[in-house]
C-alpha cells in the first residue's frame, strides 16, 4: 500500500465539489521499467488530486492503443491508456461543466498518466458527454481512432462531398471509422484491405475495395482527391501515383514520401489531438446509428498484462478494452 497522499501546492482538493467520498488510494496499472506487457504491475497508488480546471473521473472502461508502452525511462513509472469512459466524481471549484455524476468519454493528453486506473484527473475541457446508445466499454473504444479518422479526413484532408477518397486499411482500427465517416460525408469511398477484410470494408460503406494482396491499387484505380493512410509502408509509398494533381496525401502511420513539385500534391503526417467539440459531434453520429466502434476483446483491470499482450497480436480486430468498473 502506498502512503496516503497529501495536498500539494496548487491543488484545489479543499475547494472541489464531489458526488461521493473519493478514496485516497486506487488500483492502477503501471509500467515500472521499460519493456512490454510483462513489465506492467497492478498496484494501489495515490488517487490523483485535482488541479484548477480539472475533473476527477471514475473510470469504467479504458481502451488500449498499440505502442503506448514505448515511454522514455524518465517518465516511468507511468499509467497507460489514453481513451476512457466513466462518470465525473469530482470537479475543481472553477469547473462548470461537466456536472458531477455525468457520464463522459475522452481522449487524454499524452504527456501525463493515463486512464488504466480507477480514477483519473483530466482537464475538464477534454471531456465530452458519453454516447447514450453505447455502454462504457463501447464508448472507450471510440475516441482515439474516431478522432484520428475525423482529423485526417476533414481537418488535414479537406474531404468534401462528391470527392474520391482512398482509405488504406479501410477495415482497421482507424480505417473502419474513416470509411463510415467518409461515406456519410458523401464521398466516393475506396478502401484497401486484406482478403479477410474486403467484405467488412464494404459493409462499413466502401463503394470499392481493393485486396492489396491480389492487386496493385495504383494500377487499377482512377485518380482520387485524397488518400488517407492508416497502414504505412509500401501502400503509402505508392500512393502519390493514384492522386490527381493537387490532391492530398494524409497519413497517421508514418511520414509520407516527398511529392514532386510538379504533382502539386500536399503530403502530411500527423498525430491525433484531443478535441472535445469533435467528440461531441462523433457521439451524435454514434447515437443516430451512423457510426459504430469495433471491439476485439475485453479484460478486467487485474488482467492488464494479458490485455496489452492481446493488443500486440497480429490477429486482433478492433479495440482491446479494460473494464475497470461494472457499476
Amino acid at each position: 500500500m502506498t502512503e496516503t497522499p497529501t495536498e500539494e501546492p496548487g491543488t484545489v482538493s479543499d475547494r472541489e465539489r464531489t458526488t461521493a467520498s473519493v478514496p485516497r488510494t486506487m488500483w492502477a496499472v503501471r509500467l515500472q521499467t521499460p519493456g512490454g506487457p510483462e513489465n506492467l504491475v497492478v498496484e494501489r497508488v495515490p488517487t490523483p488530486q485535482l488541479q484548477a480546471g480539472q475533473a476527477l473521473v471514475r473510470v469504467h472502461a479504458a481502451a488500449i492503443t498499440r505502442d503506448e508502452l514505448d515511454w522514455p525511462t524518465d517518465r516511468l513509472p507511468a499509467i497507460p491508456s489514453y481513451e476512457l469512459s466513466g462518470v465525473v466524481a469530482a470537479v475543481a471549484a472553477d469547473v462548470d461543466p461537466p456536472s458531477m455524476g455525468e457520464p463522459v468519454y475522452a481522449l487524454l493528453d499524452f504527456d501525463r498518466d493515463g486512464a488504466a486506473a480507477e480514477y483519473v484527473a483530466v482537464a475538464a475541457t477534454r471531456l465530452a458527454p458519453k454516447p447514450r446508445t453505447l455502454d462504457h466499454v463501447e464508448s472507450a473504444a471510440v475516441p482515439l481512432a474516431a478522432l484520428s479518422a475525423w482529423q485526417g479526413l476533414f481537418d488535414r484532408g479537406a474531404l468534401a462531398e462528391g470527392q474520391r477518397v482512398l482509405i488504406h486499411g479501410a477495415a482497421g482500427g482507424v480505417g473502419h471509422f474513416a470509411t463510415q465517416l467518409a461515406r456519410r460525408a458523401g464521398a466516393h469511398v475506396i478502401g484497401t484491405a486484406s482478403r479477410g477484410n474486403v467484405a467488412r470494408a464494404r459493409s462499413l460503406g466502401a463503394h470499392e475495395v481493393v485486396d492489396y494482396y491480389e492487386s496493385r491499387f495504383d494500377e487499377v484505380l482512377d485518380p482520387v482527391d485524397l488518400v488517407f493512410d492508416t497502414v504505412g509502408g509500401d501502400l503509402l509509398r505508392r500512393s502519390p501515383a493514384v492522386l490527381r494533381p493537387g490532391g492530398r496525401l494524409v497519413s497517421v502511420a508514418e511520414e509520407p514520401p516527398e511529392p514532386s513539385r510538379e504533382s502539386e500534391i500536399e503530403a502530411t503526417y500527423f498525430v491525433v489531438e484531443p478535441n472535445r467539440d469533435q467528440l461531441v459531434e462523433i457521439g451524435a453520429l454514434v447515437d443516430t446509428g451512423d457510426l459504430r466502434p469495433s471491439i476485439d476483446s475485453v479484460f478486467p483491470l487485474a488482467d492488464a498484462t494479458a490485455a496489452f499482450a492481446r493488443n500486440e497480436a497480429a490477429a486482433k480486430h478492433g479495440k482491446v478494452v479494460l473494464r475497470v468498473s461494472d457499476d
